[in-house]
Order: structure tokens, then sequence, then C-alpha cells
């Protein structure tokens, strides 16, 4: 009797293992199959690399201005305006050392139809504004041109409207804007000093008439007299 009760005793321990192996074996089945599917975690999305800001280069700009690009429609701008931004003739302006903001915001409002110039807007139609800051940046490299006043009979009223405006009409000085020696303000006021007397006189006829689009030039040009407006381009054009 004793030896079946021992035999009985030990046939429940091995159920009882036997049950809690069955739950033990479970239970990690169910951790299993819950780590599985659990979602992995997304990988973080490479993001895409600012495009860099394009360095000017003046190297390309004196390709372009020397010879233009015919594949692309460009003209080369030696033609009118010269070796190193040199015109020959007042018809076209002198554009060497002019600062490169300027020279690039003229372009681009050419392009842009702003400015008005049959001729400048069909040649500003194929340039890329990278176009323009290359071709601003080589011309604002070259020496400034020296150029001389010629009429001897108005240099005094060229002088005194430059270097003190007209009190009386309202008109500041040139100067104020444009520094003493005609150098202007880099990224503000262009250089007029050296600017051939002839094409500083279109400009200023030209925003007398509203032609070309300055609130500021406009309202002073309105005030001077065509012997004013000659009289300080020929004076400018002797500034350097």
């Amino acid at each position: 009797m004793r030896q079946t009760s021992q035999i009985s005793k030990l046939t429940s321990l091995r159920a009882g293992f036997a049950v809690l192996s069955i739950f033990a074996l479970i239970g990690v089945s169910g951790l299993a199959i819950a780590a599985d599917a659990a979602p992995a975690a997304p990988a973080a999305e490479a993001k895409p690399a600012a495009p860099g800001k394009t360095k000017v280069d003046p190297v390309v700009g004196e390709t372009l201005y020397s010879n233009g690009d015919p594949t692309r429609g460009v003209v080369a701008c030696i033609t009118c305006h010269g070796p190193k931004g040199q015109s020959a003739i007042g018809t076209w302006p002198k554009l060497s050392a002019q600062h490169a903001a300027y020279t690039s915001r003229q372009l681009k409002s050419f392009k842009e139809g702003v400015r008005a110039n049959a001729i400048m807007m069909g040649m500003a139609a194929a340039l890329t504004d990278q176009d323009m800051q290359n071709i601003s940046a080589y011309l604002a490299q070259q020496q400034p041109s020296q150029g001389m006043a010629q009429n001897k009979e108005t240099i005094e009223l060229g002088q005194s409207i430059y270097r003190g405006g007209i009190a009386a009409k309202g008109v500041p000085a040139c100067a104020a804007c444009h520094s003493p020696n005609g150098a202007g303000i880099p990224a503000q006021y262009p250089l007029l000093g050296g600017q051939w007397a002839d094409y500083s006189n279109s400009q200023l006829m030209s925003f007398r008439e509203g032609t070309r689009k300055n609130i500021q030039m406009n309202t002073i040009a309105a005030k001077l007299s065509d012997a004013e407006m000659k009289a300080v381009a020929d004076y400018m054009a002797g500034l350097h």
C-alpha cells in the first residue's frame, strides 16, 4: 500500500510539471509572437541636401561678356560696351567698375520689362540670373573710366548742381547719393563719375519724361531744365 501511494504521488508531481511546462511554453511563444507582430521603427528618411548657393564667377562672366554664347542666343556685350566695359561712344554707357549689384539689377529689369529699352530687353532675355551675376562681377573688377568735362562754359553750373543742388527748385545735391567723386554707393546708387555726358543726359531726360521708372529720380529730373541736365551731365563726366 505504501509503495502504491508513493507511485501515485510521483505521478501527480509529473503531471503538475507537465502542466507548468505547457503554460511556460505558451507564455514564451506568446512573447515571441508579440515581438514578431510589433511593427519595426521606421528608418529615418534621408533629407535631401539643401542646394548650395552657386558661386559668382567673374571668369565665366568675362567669357560671356566677350564672346556671348551662341548656343543659347547670348550676344557678346563687348560689341556695344567695348573691351572691359569701356564703350567707344556715348550711345552706349561705360560699364567698367560699376557696382555689381546695380548692374545685375538693371539687367534683370531689362529682362522683366521693368526698364524699357528694345535692344537691351532682347539682349537680357537670354540671360539667366547666374549669367547676370557673373557678368556684373567681371565688370565690377575692371578699372573705372577716366573721362573729362568738355564744356568750360557750364562747368560751374554743373558743379553747383552736383555738389549743392538747387535749393530754390527743391533739387538735392547729386553728391548726397552718388558721392562727391561720383563713385556712388554699392548696391544702392550707381557709379556716375567718368560716364559719357551724352548718356547721362539721355538718362536724366528719360527720368523726366517717365520712360525710365525710379520715383526718386523721376521727381528730381522733373525739376531740371535741359540746360541744367546738360551741365551736370558734363560735369559728372570729369569726376573720378
